[in-house]
């Protein structure tokens, strides 16, 4: 698809797959190529993706300013997108750190927004502490899996507030369903995949005003579909319940067994979900 200019003049690229009425798709990450969402296990049989390759990211441009990686930041660069596309409304999908994007599109421009998922939400935007045990319990239901001591050990130490960055990739096997080579082929993606410089501005200081959010969220009336993973460590159910309930009217679905990407662990669920809600 032909690239478009963010506000500052960035080239941003996107990328647009399937059939059926637009639904923009936002990357985790954070700053992570867009090329990992997919097809989102078969949604682009309903819908049409458009999957907007962050700044610095896949095929869009480094920008100028560094700073400009900042997520409030880039809610104008979505909003360009929409503008490009020459939507009036968009249905809006964030997965994981995407999901804060999303919501300070939201927050921004509510009256653009259509429907919004946000699936294993990153929570950061709209304030939402989760609490050490709500991860370990969420990852106890791996027990019986044969890394799980060591891992569970790593997550232990980071809830604590210790560890480093070896110790976080030892916790990886509790962002997926199953822990088998195509999930440790797609976590070793997603570290050559990601702009780190980028990652480190983006949820920096000042990108984030959690009670403007939360007030934007309690008048957005529109509706809402939250999608989490049983045995997600990093958005447990109980951060995704906290984060439905800020809406004033929000559906929250769980995945038994599912973790940070659910559409790997149960392609037909998660698609039937997303599809049917968009409905």
């Amino acid at each position: 698809m032909p690239p478009f200019h963010a506000p500052d003049g960035t080239l941003l690229a996107y990328h647009v797959s399937g059939s059926g009425d637009p639904l923009l798709c936002l990357p985790g990450g954070p700053l992570q190529d867009s090329a990992y969402l997919g097809g989102l296990g078969g949604l682009t049989a309903h819908r049409t993706l458009i999957r907007l390759d962050l700044r610095g990211t896949g095929g869009s441009a480094v920008p100028e300013d560094p700073a400009s990686y900042r997520c409030d930041r880039l809610a104008g660069d979505v909003e360009a997108l929409r503008a490009h596309l020459g939507l009036a409304e968009v249905d809006l999908l964030g997965h994981s750190a995407g999901a804060n994007l999303a919501a300070l599109y939201v927050t921004r421009y509510a009256e653009r927004v259509r429907r919004l998922v946000l699936v294993t939400p990153g929570a950061a935007a709209a304030g939402i502490d989760t609490a050490p045990e709500e991860r370990l319990a969420a990852a106890r239901l791996r027990a019986g899996e044969p890394w799980f001591a060591e891992a569970y050990a790593a997550l232990e130490e980071l809830t604590a507030g210790r560890g480093t960055a070896g110790t976080f990739g030892k916790v990886a096997p509790f962002f997926h369903g199953t822990w088998d080579a195509a999930a440790r082929e797609r976590h070793a993606a997603s570290d050559r995949e990601r702009n780190g410089e980028g990652a480190a501005v983006y949820g920096s200081e000042g990108a984030y005003d959690p009670a403007v959010t939360r007030e934007a969220f309690a008048g957005f009336g529109r509706p809402v579909l939250v999608v989490a993973g049983e045995g997600d460590a990093n958005t447990p159910p109980p951060t995704a319940e906290a984060y439905a309930k800020l809406f004033p009217s929000a559906e929250l679905a769980v995945l038994a067994g599912g973790g940070h990407f659910p559409w790997h662990d149960d392609a037909e669920w998660f698609t039937e979900t997303v599809a049917d809600f968009l409905r």
